[in-house]
């Protein structure tokens, strides 16, 4: 097994998963971690859930305390940035003005939220309006909200919907600008979109389907937000419209990129010393025989996995299904599999009573499922996918999950 010093750059839950990982296999080399936040690797779901609502504290999702990586003798570079990776000196040029060697190079950057490219959002640096990455942008965030505090919400994917959720159980009023007639209706199609439209109305939150914002003003001190369906004013804004890849270290250095970072199913780049993880790999999936990035938390621990097996000389590679979750209000849903738009979809269980499962078919093999409100069944139906299975039979409640 190869010793050489491991530097990883980028310090969240992907980096986390690759160092503990690392150790685990017996890698006693050198190990690097460099972050631009100032905090220990932490996990960033609950940012948009228990944090907001102020139910969790950062050290109940800090993935490792700080006295793990003194024992396992692994050297922290936190609240610093990586301005150039130099392969053929093997080397990487710090903000600080330092220079760090590597071996094998582990790029995690992550993603940053959408402001809208090359055009930013207008209005998006006015203050009281904020996005929603880090742990310090959810501690503002959930700082301004109190009792009775009108927030805007502009964008209705996950992180705008937990978002107005957790926001409902702070009490502030809530309304939600989405382009879309449903909420997420593109990704799980218009029934389980209408399900969660209903969810978040029957809690008070007024959300405005089908509605284009155009822009956020600032009058009298207060912000408007201006859209087609008109000028609403907010106290505070949260901007939810995606997130955007960090590859323009990757692209600097000369790597193979296009929506991410271009890796093999072990997560290797262009480039054999350098791999990456996480939010910015667009990895190649071997059991779906395409390439995919994924920006989940069960995406970030595997790939973590996965790349301490490849720098160890394990054979591995990127074989699974993607996987999420999300709690909103009282529902509490797990997807696994990967579905296309046009792939049918059939129903098991009752919608309205709020517990069921969704099925995904592609020529009558089941490309992904989701179960909602039923729990511990998550993984049966993983281990359902790539099977060819009539749509009666997985509607049909006398037969068991299992014996599918």
């Amino acid at each position: 097994m190869s010793q050489e010093s491991i530097v990883i750059v980028g310090a969240g839950l992907a980096a986390a998963s690759a160092v503990k990982e690392l150790r685990s296999l017996g890698h006693t080399g050198a190990i690097t971690l460099i972050g631009e936040e100032q905090e220990l690797p932490y996990e960033r779901p609950p940012l948009s859930k228990g944090y907001l609502q102020g139910q969790e504290k950062l050290e109940d999702f800090t993935v490792n305390t700080a006295q793990w990586y003194a024992d396992n003798e692994v050297e922290l570079r936190l609240g610093v940035r990586v301005e150039e990776i130099d392969r053929k000196a093997q080397t990487l040029a710090l903000a600080d003005g330092s220079s760090v060697p590597y071996g094998q190079l582990v790029l995690a950057t992550g993603a940053r939220p959408n402001l809208g490219g090359a055009h930013p959002f207008e209005g998006h640096d006015l203050p009281g309006v904020h996005v929603l990455r880090t742990v310090k942008q959810a501690h503002a965030l959930r700082e301004s909200l109190a009792e009775d505090t009108q927030l805007a919400v502009i964008g209705s994917g996950w992180i705008g919907m937990e978002a107005a959720a957790s926001a409902r159980h702070r009490g502030a009023r809530v309304t939600v600008y989405s382009p879309d007639e449903v909420p997420l209706g593109k990704v799980f199609g218009d029934r389980f979109g209408h399900h969660l439209l209903e969810l978040h109305q029957r809690n008070g939150v007024d959300v405005r389907t089908g509605t284009q914002v155009e822009s956020i003003q600032e009058t009298d001190g207060r912000l408007e937000v201006v859209s087609s369906a008109g000028t609403s004013r907010a106290d505070v804004v949260l901007l939810a419209i995606g997130a955007v890849p960090n590859i323009e270290l990757a692209q600097q250095a000369g790597l193979e990129t296009d929506r991410g970072v271009i890796v093999d199913a072990a997560l290797r780049s262009s480039d054999h010393k350098i791999l990456a993880i996480g939010d910015i790999a667009q990895a190649f999936n071997s059991s779906l025989r395409r390439a995919l990035r994924v920006e989940h938390w069960d995406n970030a621990i595997r790939q973590g996995k996965l790349a301490a097996a490849t720098l160890t000389g394990q054979e591995a590679n990127y074989d699974w299904a993607p996987y999420f979750f999300t709690d909103q209000f009282d529902l509490g849903m797990e997807y696994v599999g990967y579905a296309a738009p046009e792939d049918t979809t059939v129903v098991r269980g009752d919608t309205e009573s709020g517990e069921f499962i969704v099925f995904w078919l592609d020529g009558g093999k089941l490309t992904a499922a989701m179960n909602v409100n039923i729990w511990d069944v998550n993984e049966t139906l993983r281990g359902l996918l790539g099977r060819s299975i009539a749509p009666e039979r997985l509607t049909d409640q006398s037969v068991e999950l299992g014996e599918l």
